[in-house]
């Protein structure tokens, strides 16, 4: 049951969310909530959810006795390491029948006796990352990835650390192996050039032999460099990464045939570091270059923008029955942000 306080702060939060532009139907989406719902709690916050339910009676529900057997039969010394699916065909062997299989798990779960039943080990769920970046230098995402070589069999190494932020590439090397030596000296190197303090920074990557090595996590450990690590198998929690390795990848100018030397692919990705950071309109950032929004220059730029579009609002207004572009500066920016917002209702 949801309490008056949390729905209080459910509404001012999609409240907010709408002002920012958002649809209220997606805001209350994102909540966990539907549209009706949302606006049964606008109109009477202390009135609650409304719904009754339904007052009929099942003429053939499971008496108390009857679930008092199927708990017994479950939680007995032969059955209680085996699922539902396995106890109904045992007993039907038995010449027993006591529910279906949905009707155990049903009464299981009523009786919080619906556990991990199997003397393995039960799986672990590992919690979602969710960072949050309000500035440049807060979080970094990095990772390595391959270059083709013109020997079959052999691929150079390219390690790249970005500020989520701006997304801006800090730094980058290219090497002939993988290693955690190699991306902590990287590392070290980006801390000392963007004047990184102690404790300011967390460093976001995958779950990778390099990522988690003695040498990185120390090295780490030494500058007060936080660490965040991805769910196993689960790329996404590295979307940024991800993202500008693609773009490495499919670039009009990446070189057709692979690199015939390490010398070779440092001058190319050189070039393209330069053209990413210094010239590249990044969708993400609301296509303003990563060094713009970096230095905060980019307030200034989008500043002229909603300028030159409320001029030509005033010129032609009737071309603009919908409204014109905001060209709005992003505060702040989230890995995973929907479970953020989740975070922030349940708190």
């Amino acid at each position: 049951m949801i309490t008056l306080d949390a729905r209080r702060r459910i509404l001012t939060l999609i409240a907010d969310a709408v002002l920012a532009g958002a649809r209220k139907a997606r805001a209350a989406e994102v909540i966990g909530i539907s549209l009706r719902q949302l606006q049964r709690w606008e109109a009477k916050p202390e009135r609650g959810d409304g719904r009754k339910g339904s007052s009929r009676k099942v003429a053939h529900a499971l008496s108390q006795e009857e679930k008092g057997a199927i708990l017994r039969i479950a939680n007995s010394p032969d059955f209680c390491n085996l699922s539902p699916h396995k106890i109904v065909p045992i007993l039907a062997d038995r010449g027993i029948y006591l529910a279906s299989e949905r009707t155990f798990y049903r009464v299981l779960e009523e009786y919080s006796c619906l556990g991990h039943r199997h003397k393995s080990k039960p799986p672990v769920f590992r919690k979602r990352p969710q960072l949050r970046a309000t500035g440049p230098g807060q979080v970094w995402s990095w990772d390595i990835s391959y270059l083709k070589s013109t020997v079959r069999g052999r691929f150079f190494y390219l390690y790249m650390f970005m500020d989520i932020f701006s997304r801006k590439i800090v730094a980058w090397d290219v090497q002939a192996t993988e290693s955690s030596e190699q991306a902590a000296r990287v590392l070290k190197d980006a801390c000392m050039k963007e004047g990184i303090n102690r404790n300011d920074l967390t460093l976001h990557s995958d779950n990778g032999a390099s990522m988690k090595g003695s040498t990185m996590l120390a090295t780490m450990q030494w500058l007060g460099v936080a660490s965040s690590f991805s769910r196993p198998r689960t790329s996404n929690d590295n979307c940024f990464s991800e993202a500008l390795f693609k773009t490495v990848k499919y670039v009009p100018d990446y070189p057709e045939k692979p690199f015939d030397s390490i010398e070779s692919a440092r001058c190319w990705v050189a070039s393209f570091v330069q053209w990413y950071n210094n010239d590249h309109l990044h969708s993400g950032v609301n296509y303003v270059t990563p060094e713009s929004r970096h230095q905060g220059r980019d307030l200034e730029i989008l500043r002229g923008r909603r300028a030159v579009y409320a001029e030509a609002v005033a010129r032609t207004p009737n071309r603009w029955r919908r409204g014109i572009r905001k060209w709005q500066y992003h505060t702040a920016v989230y890995l995973n942000p929907e479970s953020e917002l989740r975070k922030a209702v349940l708190a």
